[in-house]
């Protein structure tokens, strides 16, 4: 089955860098894969801003109506009139094209540079559609969805909508679903009438929710009431994690945190002989995966994979994803995974930091993470990690560097242990084997009374097993 064709729509504002465009661009490329999309072309333009009403100027918007077979004009809907309260629809005459002003009424903007069509010429809509679907780099307002529609005849999604249906799609928890619709709900509501709601004709009387209530008013109520729903299920399982997450306070926590596709899968598995899934995609995962580092250290470390971060995450993601991104506070260290082998590293480092920063992670202790180190040169890691020398460097398909990593995880887990000298008598017994799974136990020896032993252990876990110990 062929899969759709879409056009991609970028707008280079001042003070921003054409590269920098292009890179996004691609990201965004890339989220149209995953979503199931084909890109057939690029069209890209430069502008004071991204607020005017059709966001493209005269030209560049008739050029994108080429792609799709649209008119390229933006034409008014249906006027709605609400004379004596009966809800009448009234159309108008000739269906008047929106006028143009300022910068709507450029016919031709100069394009952006890097920012040319996939092919040389736009196909003309006259002799069919090349593209599907028209995907904006940038979010949208309601009205300029509705404009871009009108304009280009088909379906308009921005970046927001992309990932958020990239979401939907690979949401397998029911907690991940839940806050997928969850930020769904929010996204759809202001947009409704612009999506092909329902109709704007009133309904009242008996059966009705509300005299006077329009179609879409009546949907939003329940979009809002679905979304009360949800957030009161989401409020019980985040509840059950809470319990979950405090019968695990005292063990080592370590998180991998980063953008999305920086390869955090793939480390899980090979630290933890997990089987999360490990895909050359955007969001190959979503729900928070907590295993055991293997081989295992004594005291135990948990490793926790988390869903990635990526430029522009809208807001409504980032709130309803909060009780799963919460596992990342729980983390004794965030291990910050980067692909080394992209130019845009840095840019997407920023981007993490951000989004820790908004869920309140910022502070915790941070270790940067080049990963794909495989794919580099000895100079080229070597200039990355005079860069940043901090960073611990590594590939998921190397084992000496997996087992260079384990031994440095442990180690860092190991610099605030302290040592200790312990009597356990044969009458508690049990704590014996406590000593075994809790710390890392250097001598025992066995005597008539009880066993003596030497330990490391964090502080914590060596006061509990001491006044377990003497009872």
């Amino acid at each position: 089955m062929a899969r759709p064709r879409a056009v991609l729509v970028g707008i280079l504002v001042p003070d921003h860098d054409p590269v920098e465009l292009d890179h996004s661009l691609d990201e965004l490329s890339r989220l149209c894969d995953t979503l199931g999309l084909d890109e057939v072309g690029r069209l890209t333009q430069r502008r004071s801003g991204t607020g005017a009403a059709n966001l493209l100027g005269e030209g560049r918007l008739a050029e994108l109506a080429g792609w799709t077979g649209g008119s390229g004009k933006v034409h008014r809907g249906p006027r709605k009139t609400r004379a004596s309260g009966k809800g009448e629809e009234e159309e108008d005459e000739d269906q008047a094209e929106i006028p143009v002003e300022g910068e709507e009424a450029e016919a031709a903007a100069e394009e952006a540079p890097g920012g040319a069509s996939v092919d040389a010429v736009p196909p003309d809509g006259r002799h069919g559609r090349r593209a599907d679907i028209v995907v904006v780099d940038h979010e949208l307002s309601p009205s300029q969805l509705r404009n871009l529609k009108s304009a280009t005849g088909v379906e308009v999604l921005d970046r927001n909508g992309v990932i958020i249906e990239i979401f939907s799609q690979r949401a397998c928890s029911r907690e991940a679903r839940l806050q997928v619709e969850l930020a769904r709900l929010a996204y759809l509501a202001p947009r409704l009438r612009e999506l092909g709601g329902p109709s704007e004709r009133q309904r009242g009387g008996i059966g009705g929710k509300g005299a006077g209530e329009t179609g879409v008013e009546l949907d939003r109520r329940k979009i809002r009431d679905r979304m009360a729903e949800v957030r009161r299920e989401l409020a019980g399982i985040d509840t059950e994690g809470r319990v979950r997450r405090d019968r695990r306070h005292d063990l080592r926590q370590l998180a991998l945190v980063g953008y999305t596709n920086a390869g955090k899968s793939s480390l899980m598995r090979v630290l933890t002989g997990a089987a999360p899934l490990v895909a050359d995609q955007l969001f190959a995962t979503l729900d928070t995966t907590i295993r055991r580092l293997t081989p295992e250290a004594t005291p135990p470390v948990l490793v926790t994979d988390t869903v990635g971060f990526i430029k522009d995450l809208p807001h409504s993601l980032v709130a309803s994803f909060r009780s799963t991104l919460d596992a990342a506070l729980d983390a004794s260290l965030l291990l910050h995974v980067v692909d080394a082998s992209d130019p845009g590293w840095r840019e997407q480092e920023a981007v993490a930091i951000a989004v820790l920063q908004e869920i309140g992670a910022a502070q915790l202790p941070r270790v940067l993470l080049f990963n794909k180190c495989d794919t580099l040169s000895p100079v080229e890691e070597a200039a990355l990690l005079a860069e940043r020398p901090d960073a611990w460097a590594t590939s998921a398909h190397a084992p000496d560097r997996i087992a260079a990593l384990h031994t440095r995880i442990v180690d860092w887990f190991g610099r605030g242990d302290t040592e200790l000298e312990l009597f356990v008598p044969w009458s508690r017994a049990a704590v014996m084997g406590q000593v075994h799974a809790q710390a890392q136990v250097l001598d025992e020896r066995f005597e008539a009374e009880g066993v003596h032993y030497r330990l490391r252990a964090p502080a914590s876990i060596a006061e509990r097993l001491r006044s377990a110990a003497e009872g």
